[in-house]
């Protein structure tokens, strides 16, 4: 007879399985986190897969633990060059979203940012305008609420080597309002305001809600 795995065990195989799947994003081995934990519960051998928040929290601890006060440092940079963008982009209503915006960043994150306009080449032409260089353009294709929804994701690299995303919607968009698939949250980011005022008076401060339960999601299970 198999013996029945106690709840700490359980628990515990749960928050390695969470770190694995955040060393694996940190080290740039795995981008998404789906893909992370699926190869983090294979590589442990686990049968269960721990939340997108529980690997969110263990890839905030592993960027501290090696990062340390740098990540302040990298934090504040990286907001004042989102502001940099944000501004060249001001006529398109831009947001800051991503770890930039949640206060969460680590070596390997970028700048993301939203914009909502018809006209993309009118959009990548201001950033040129403004000296910043356009790498990449790639049409990104999701699925949601039963529809496909389209955008177009620009990569801007920037003088301190740090790269940009930045994304273009319908202008129609704007009221939408998206779940994030981490925290479960809203996501709402800042404004060009909201940044200002932030650099002015919490540059460092953190978006992050407060938890309400652990979740636990068997192998294969959609997340």
């Amino acid at each position: 007879m198999v013996p029945q795995e106690s709840p700490h065990d359980s628990q515990s195989l749960r928050r390695r399985v969470a770190r694995e799947a955040a060393f694996l994003i940190y080290t740039s081995q795995e981008k998404e986190y789906k893909q992370a934990k699926i190869r983090a519960a294979e590589i442990l051998g686990a049968r269960a897969l721990p939340s997108n928040r529980e690997v969110a929290e263990e890839l905030d601890a592993i960027a501290e633990e090696l990062e340390g006060q740098s990540r302040l440092k990298r934090l504040l940079k990286m907001r004042r060059e989102a502001l940099d963008i944000m501004e060249c982009l001001a006529a398109y209503s831009p947001r800051l979203i991503g770890s930039v915006w949640r206060g969460t960043v680590h070596r390997n994150s970028d700048i993301d940012i939203v914009v909502y306009s018809s006209n993309p080449e009118e959009v990548m032409e201001e950033l040129r305008k403004k000296g910043f260089r356009v790498s990449q353009v790639e049409e990104a294709i999701v699925t949601k609420r039963g529809r496909k929804e389209s955008s177009l994701h620009i990569s801007v690299s920037l003088p301190s080597s740090d790269e940009a995303e930045v994304i273009i919607r319908e202008p129609d968009e704007e009221a939408c309002m998206e779940r994030c698939e981490i925290y479960g949250d809203v996501v709402r980011g800042l404004d060009i305001d909201q940044l200002r005022a932030i650099l002015k008076n919490d540059p460092y401060r953190r978006f992050i809600p407060n938890r309400v339960h652990r979740d636990v999601h068997p192998v294969g299970a959609p997340r």
